[in-house]
């Protein structure tokens, strides 16, 4: 194999490679809504994406006056799970990229996201890239802590064997940015400049080495990168 300047890639999920943010933005404000907070999808998206829904359940619960209970999250999951399987599409160039990358690295790429394992595993499935991280998927709720925090991160590159200053780490949101650099390792900021992705001035601002708005050219971005250790 040539050389290649890292040892494996993490990706984030929502956002990176499926356009989820928008379908789950849109099951959060109609049941939101229901409380009695009424927010469009994209004030919902720029309050909650990158954050996981029980972590706001403070907030919720200060705006509506209705205390978030382990059923109502349930219930929020199950209506996002059917709409994801009903509307679900991959990030644009998303596949193409996972499968390149997937071959150069001999399988050393994983996804490490703040969302629940069934969600990224049916996120996966409806992509049509659930082989390529077979068993390297790491869900921020089965760690100690979630992002912004670094656990999922240190937790994947542990599981590949690899040191995290020499993984590359694929995020769309400030959260999520901040959790790869917190977890020493280079991070790729995608950012279309559309709704539910951070902006590339504040991808920068938490460290993200180089920002990008096509995801078909991450493959090419990562080879050519010269900053890795």
């Amino acid at each position: 194999m040539a050389y290649f300047p890292f040892h494996a890639v993490l990706f984030d999920c929502d956002g990176v490679l499926v356009d989820s943010e928008p379908i789950t933005a849109r099951v959060l404000a109609e049941m939101l809504g229901e409380l009695g907070w009424q927010l469009s999808i994209e004030e919902t998206m720029r309050i909650f994406v990158g954050k996981m829904v029980k972590d706001e359940a403070a907030l919720i619960e200060a705006r509506t006056g209705v205390a978030i209970t382990t059923d109502w999250l349930a219930q929020f999951r199950a209506r996002r799970n059917t709409a994801l399987d009903r509307d679900l599409t991959a990030i644009p160039g998303a596949v193409t990229a996972v499968r390149s990358l997937h071959a150069t690295l001999n399988g050393r790429i994983a996804v490490a996201s703040g969302a629940d394992r069934v969600k990224i595993e049916l996120q996966l499935n409806k992509a049509g890239i659930a082989d390529c991280f077979e068993g390297h998927i790491f869900s921020g709720h089965e760690m100690p802590r979630s992002k912004p925090f670094p656990d999922v991160y240190l937790a994947a590159a542990a599981a590949l064997d690899v040191d995290p200053a020499r993984c590359a780490v694929v995020e769309d949101s400030v959260t999520g940015a901040t959790a790869g650099v917190a977890a020493g390792a280079t991070v790729f900021g995608y950012c279309p400049n559309e709704p539910g992705h951070s902006s590339a001035a504040a991808m920068r601002e938490v460290g993200v080495v180089q920002v990008f708005r096509d995801m078909a050219e991450l493959p090419r971005l990562l080879a050519e990168w010269r900053g890795a250790a």
